[in-house]
């Protein structure tokens, strides 16, 4: 059985998907971008804004699921351009510190709206 979650805290879907379903002990997020669900706009700056609201958007949604951040067990990055790993990958390690989730980072040809940056997650729930 699966369960659809979605929270206000975060941007809406922008076509045909959930921001998360939920399946016994295991939430599949989908990719945020750097919306700012206050605004529906873009946060202001350059990749580290972006991957800092894309992270917060994804808190957001695990949250509504009853998981967070410290749950997730394996994320996907889409950047728009490799020459922003480092940039996003120093945000990244900040949100996740000493236990970080398994992860794949890769560069698309292009994101939604042209994001600089997309993340995806699956976590768990304890």
């Amino acid at each position: 059985m699966k369960e659809i979650i979605a929270t206000d805290r975060a941007p809406r879907a922008i076509g045909p998907y959930s921001q998360a379903v939920r399946t016994g002990n295991i939430v599949f997020a989908s990719g945020q971008i750097p919306i700012d669900p206050a605004t529906g706009e873009f946060v202001a700056g350059g990749i580290a804004e972006q991957t800092e609201q894309v992270l917060r958007n994804l808190s957001a949604v695990l949250e509504a699921a009853s998981s967070g951040l410290n749950q997730i067990v394996k994320t996907t990055v889409f950047l728009a351009d490799m020459n922003d790993f480092t940039a996003m990958n120093e945000v990244y390690g900040r949100f996740f510190g000493e236990h970080p989730p398994a992860r794949a980072t890769v560069q698309a040809a292009r994101l939604p709206r042209d994001a600089k940056v997309e993340i995806e997650a699956i976590a768990v729930l304890d």
